[in-house]
């Protein structure tokens, strides 16, 4: 195996036997090392293979600047990430939230506070990445000796979001504005508070985060046939009552178009969630 490119003297990158590049990391890997010379493979500590070219730069770029140690921290939260919840991320994450970490780091040690608006939405909306979220400072925090707030956690919640969703970040904002504002429709229209436990809230709120992405991306379930509203409308009455504000809403605020299929999904998860059945 031979280096193809320095990036520093912790990092390089090779080409594997079908010609696509890794990135490796190691202390010392590329000290004193030139393309073309053989790699020290007792040094190796990772290697990644990003198989998007653009994000593979993007990485490769990053890690020119950063200390390794960040790196490592970030790809740890990444891994715990994956296996927590286990879900599969975008990998532009490693771009993603290893910047992200870096200028946490940068900005506590400056003193620099940021206040994240949408923490209490987060807290609420995504309960599991959040929790990686808090995971994540406390292992930051106790590998580096700095306190970053609980505003870091619900930051580092969105970018995996964000990798789950397979959105850009202001994607993810538009998405969790809108399930609270749904959320908080259902809740004054039926005039309840939901139990955000139970089995129907989870599900409720799997279906309004895809159905969320569908929207900003213009990609609503649609159907000429209109079969299962006309049936909601005689079955859901209520359910049915509250989704033609949700569309008004949407309509208002957001400029978009509710299909009535999108509009029937909807109606048969507010019963469920507001009759707790």
């Amino acid at each position: 195996m031979k280096i193809a490119k320095v990036i520093n003297n912790n990092v390089i990158s090779v080409m594997d036997d079908h010609n696509k590049e890794l990135v490796i990391m190691g202390r010392g890997i590329a000290f004193q090392k030139r393309p073309g010379d053989a790699v020290d493979q007792t040094k190796i500590e990772k290697i990644f293979k990003l198989d998007n070219k653009d994000v593979s730069e993007k990485f490769k770029t990053l890690l020119y600047d950063i200390p390794l140690e960040y790196m490592e921290i970030a790809e740890g939260i990444i891994n715990y990430a994956k296996e927590t919840l286990g879900k599969k991320l975008n990998e532009s994450i490693y771009v993603s939230l290893t910047d992200h970490i870096v200028f946490a780091i940068e900005r506590n040690k400056k003193g620099l506070l940021i206040s994240n608006a949408l923490l209490w939405e987060i807290k609420r909306i995504y309960k599991d990445e959040y929790a990686v979220g808090l995971k994540a400072i406390e292992k930051i925090n106790n590998r580096l000796g700095i306190s970053l707030p609980e505003d870091e956690a619900g930051f580092i919640a969105m970018h995996i979001v964000n990798a789950e969703l397979n959105e850009e970040m202001p994607n993810v904002v538009n998405i969790t504005n809108l399930i609270q504002d749904v959320l908080n429709i259902v809740k004054y229209h039926f005039k309840i508070d939901i139990d955000e436990d139970s089995l129907n809230y989870f599900r409720f709120l799997t279906h309004l985060k895809f159905f969320s992405q569908r929207l900003f991306s213009g990609t609503s379930l649609g159907s000429k046939d209109d079969f299962l509203y006309e049936m909601m409308k005689e079955k859901y009455k209520d359910a049915i009552a509250c989704v033609v504000k949700i569309r008004d809403y949407i309509q208002k605020e957001h400029s978009k178009n509710i299909t009535k299929e999108e509009m029937a999904y909807l109606a048969i998860h507010i019963e469920r969630v507001v009759n707790r059945n």
